[in-house]
């Protein structure tokens, strides 16, 4: 079997990352959206997420087979340290240790920028049918999650209702002095910049000494940055 690659995804990737969710939504109750979103709004989509958090895809051959990513929880100040993640793989490439690939990648990502619990929000039937299993379930708590909440019969759709369940990871300590979330520097600077390992010169120098910005810093990497940073 060829080597499976984890790298963050690209705008370039949402025709054939929106073709691996269109079947979630046409055929599915994995996802409780009714239509699927257009390319530009699906681009968009990932633009927002792009400018905050990690937004991985798993790539064989050239070919993109599934894509994981971090998005806020609920979106107060207060939760900065907890992210909601994301998962969905083509259909012909399951139970084959893509996601848990996927997601190991997304944890340390988010491990190295402070963030402490993990969420899934999971769509969950009484009785598993044609639409939806308990497969999503039993794939995080594989992975560590434990459910946390259970909403009883709050998503309908293809003529069923269906449960919603919250499953809950921690992933660091939680000390009253805590440091703030740091920004990943890829999103200021793009994909080539994540991984300190990686040298790639960028237009105003070389980013293999730093990964990320503090939260909340200015879109543009300050000048001081190269001076002290530089290699």
């Amino acid at each position: 079997m060829n080597a499976t690659a984890i790298r963050n995804a690209k705008t370039e990737d949402a025709r054939r990352i929106l073709d691996i969710y269109r079947y979630y939504v046409e055929r599915t109750a994995i996802s409780f959206e009714y239509v699927t979103p257009s390319l530009p709004e699906f681009i968009e989509r990932m633009e927002g997420i792009m400018s905050r958090y990690p937004y991985l895809v798993a790539e064989r051959d050239g070919l993109i087979l599934g894509y994981a990513y971090a998005h806020p929880f609920v979106g107060r100040a207060a939760y900065d340290w907890s992210a909601e993640l994301t998962i969905y793989l083509d259909q012909n490439a399951q139970k084959c240790g893509l996601g848990r690939m996927l997601y190991e990648a997304l944890e340390e990502r988010l491990k190295e920028m402070g963030i402490l619990n993990l969420y899934a929000c999971i769509g969950y039937p009484e009785k598993e049918d044609e639409y939806l299993t308990r497969n999503s379930a039993d794939f995080h708590a594989h992975l560590g999650f434990r459910n946390v909440g259970t909403f009883r019969k709050c998503g309908y759709k293809f003529g069923h209702w269906y449960d919603m369940i919250w499953m809950e990871k921690l992933i660091g300590e939680h000390p009253d002095g805590q440091a703030p979330v740091r920004r990943p520097l890829f999103a200021i600077l793009g994909e080539e910049c994540y991984n300190p390992r990686i040298r790639r010169n960028i237009p105003h120098g070389n980013c293999e000494s730093i990964s990320f910005f503090p939260v909340g810093s200015c879109a543009a990497v300050p000048d001081w940055f190269f001076l002290v940073y530089d290699m």
